[in-house]
């Protein structure tokens, strides 16, 4: 009875054990071979999200079988089998379904007046109130070497209304390291987490082509979705007589429930050329700049996903300048309309993790849905490695 018990035990443990298993997926274009990056892979069976990284991997732990969702917003989406993977490392092929002979769209309205509409309809309808658990992880570089790195899992309860959106967040884990005896400034600070989401639900960054002066300075196109005809694509790109530092807009959007699904910006090489460079102390020259918002509308519930952030100036001191680099990652893993519980003493109320004493219970970065990149990966063994 003994030896039945001992070895029921045993087939329990490793049936338990195999039902856990690390995959990676590589998602690559079908015809550059060249990878994906910021593609969303939902799986189904455990609802978490995942964010394809710069070399297209995307690392996750099955636990059964599931089908699993791959979306990006210039490629024809897939539904992949867990049990098609047979590799622990698996390549998937995306085809490309943006192209410069989409069909451009005429409208009545100016598109500036539709992008009202639609940032003010998103901003109604994102769900609130709502939880989101969160990965948040950032790099910074000083005169070209990694200088900071932190990294975090939270949870941020979304209250209020509206425009009128604020946020309590409560810290699970967290690390932050110093690579280098430098102080930190303000200018390496990156994420004020106390008011991120309320930029993010409020759309802020596209303030700048909102204004009635945006007309002047930028030229709004509305072109159609190759593969869902609900969704168009609006670009917004500065006009070739138009000064200053701006950004080239590129919004997707449900053209029937009025509702974003994707935004970015970016500072294009042409406009940076264009650039005077300053030599005020205390000035700023930016040579690098953009940003990218994924959100998602399932069931009824509409959330930001994910959020990449990137941008690199010289700074102007009195006796040299400064090169700095910040780079962001922000993804939701999972989403809830419950609220949690909490202390008030428990909420998190400083502005960035570097603030915070580290807190390490398990290697949450491995199952963050982000996997780290060759490069961020020696940086991250760098850190583990002299702390």
């Amino acid at each position: 009875m003994r030896v039945f018990f001992v070895l029921f035990l045993l087939i329990l443990t490793s049936k338990g054990v195999s039902q856990n298993i690390e995959k990676s997926i590589v998602l690559k274009d079908a015809e550059s071979n060249l990878p994906i990056e910021d593609a969303t892979v939902f799986i189904l069976k455990t609802k978490q999200t995942f964010l394809s990284n710069a070399e297209g991997k995307v690392t996750f732990v099955l636990n059964g079988a599931s089908n699993i969702q791959v979306t990006h917003a210039s490629y024809s989406g897939v539904t992949v089998r867990s049990s098609t993977l047979k590799e622990n490392v698996n390549v998937v092929f995306l085809k490309k379904n943006i192209t410069d002979l989409d069909e451009i769209i005429i409208t009545k309205q100016h598109p500036q007046k539709i992008l009202k509409s639609i940032v003010e309809n998103s901003i109604k309808k994102l769900t609130v109130p709502a939880r989101l658990k969160v990965y948040c992880r950032e790099f910074f570089k000083l005169n070209g070497t990694y200088s900071y790195y932190n990294d975090g899992l939270m949870n941020f309860q979304i209250l209020g209304r509206d425009k009128n959106v604020n946020t309590n967040i409560l810290v699970e884990q967290n690390r932050s390291y110093g690579l280098l005896d430098e102080d930190v400034s303000q200018d390496l600070l990156g994420y004020n987490l106390n008011d991120i989401m309320e930029n993010y639900y409020n759309f802020k960054y596209l303030n700048p082509i909102l204004e009635p002066k945006a007309k002047k300075e930028y030229d709004f196109l509305i072109k159609a979705y190759p593969t869902n005809p609900e969704y168009h694509i609006m670009l917004v790109t500065p006009l070739d007589n138009a000064d200053g530092l701006l950004d080239d807009f590129t919004i997707l959007y449900d053209k029937k429930k009025k509702l974003i699904i994707e935004v970015s910006s970016m500072v294009s090489p042409t406009i940076i050329a264009k650039m005077k460079d300053k030599t005020v102390v205390g000035s700023r020259n930016v040579y690098k700049s953009m940003f990218k918002n994924i959100y998602r509308f399932d069931n009824d519930n509409y959330y930001l996903l994910s959020s990449k952030e990137e941008i690199g100036f010289e700074k102007i001191n009195k006796k040299k300048s400064t090169d700095i680099e910040v780079r962001n990652y922000f993804v939701t893993t999972n989403f809830s309309t419950q609220n949690y519980s909490y202390k008030d003493s428990e909420v998190f109320k400083d502005k960035t993790l570097f603030n915070k004493k580290n807190v390490v219970l398990s290697n949450y970065w491995n199952t963050s849905g982000l996997t780290a990149t060759e490069e961020e990966q020696k940086i991250i063994d760098q850190i583990e490695d002299e702390h």
